[in-house]
């Protein structure tokens, strides 16, 4: 499919940098390769854990490994929230946890944050740079696209894994979700 979409932009002269930046997964794309008793996938929710708690979780997922982790010690104040700098051990724990599954380097990982965007593709892109050519992301993440227009304005009821109808539940598997060392 992404080599059809190069040559479609190619011919659209648009060149092929689009279609070559572009390794996003639909919900149900990342959910079928995950089933697939064939493939080697790793599946990585790279939300805080406490988001989670609070919005939801697919058992589908392999692990929770967070790439941006809420500084709970620091409050900004200016923006209402906690800061959340990056997980320096982020591409160290998805090498561990491809290790752990059995898997090669050159297995499909597949991460999901909320909306896909903020750290779903920055995750993938992470992992691209530090050699884990096959990382993709959730397009539109867990929770979807906000609703623009009308009573339900600003609700994530559009796309994403939850609106898509594939399995979810309110709480988390303890076994998977993601600890910080003490």
């Amino acid at each position: 499919m992404i080599r059809w979409l190069c040559l479609m932009f190619t011919v659209a002269g648009l060149g092929t940098a689009v279609a070559a930046e572009d390794y996003s997964l639909s919900a149900r794309e990342a959910f079928e390769a995950k089933n697939d008793p064939a493939a080697e996938v790793l599946f990585v929710d790279v939300r805080d854990p406490i988001e989670i708690m609070f919005i939801g979780w697919t058992d589908v997922a392999d692990i929770n490994i967070p790439f941006l982790l809420a500084d709970r010690f620091a409050w900004n104040a200016e923006r209402g929230s906690f800061p959340l700098p990056r997980n320096d051990d982020f591409t160290a724990q998805v090498g561990e946890a491809l290790k752990a599954n059995g898997l090669s380097d050159d297995a499909l990982i597949i991460t999901m944050c909320r909306s896909g965007s903020s750290r779903g593709a920055p995750s993938a892109r992470v992992l691209r740079e530090a050699g884990f050519s096959n990382a993709h992301y959730v397009r539109h993440g867990f929770q979807g696209d906000r609703v623009k227009e009308g009573k339900q304005a600003g609700m994530r009821l559009v796309n994403g894994w939850q609106n898509e109808g594939l399995p979810w539940q309110t709480r988390f598997n303890p076994e998977k979700i993601f600890r910080p060392e003490t």
